[in-house]
């Protein structure tokens, strides 16, 4: 199964794709040098299948390859990082 996580920025929102099927999504906001994480959503046909830990990491992956911070308002997102420290340091001071 091929996973493909892109940035819809016209959407402001993340998208994971499992075999070209749209499987969910984190909508954010844009900041000075951050980004608010505000909102994660997995389609019911997908869950429990660890789409949305990777879509998370997808996420903040792309944001530390662009220097940017982020800014966890969603409470999954939130969770996702306190769970995976090596991301804390991501995390809007």
């Amino acid at each position: 199964m091929s996973t493909e996580i892109t940035d819809n920025a016209e959407r402001n929102r993340y998208e994971i794709r499992l075999d070209g099927e749209l499987a969910g999504f984190v909508e954010y906001e844009v900041g000075e040098g951050s980004v608010a994480l505000v909102h994660t959503e997995v389609a019911p046909a997908f869950e429990g299948r660890g789409v949305g830990g990777s879509l998370a990491r997808g996420v903040l992956d792309d944001l530390r390859a662009r220097g940017l911070s982020a800014v966890p308002v969603c409470p999954f997102i939130k969770k996702w990082i306190e769970k995976h420290p090596d991301y804390q340091d991501l995390v809007a001071a």
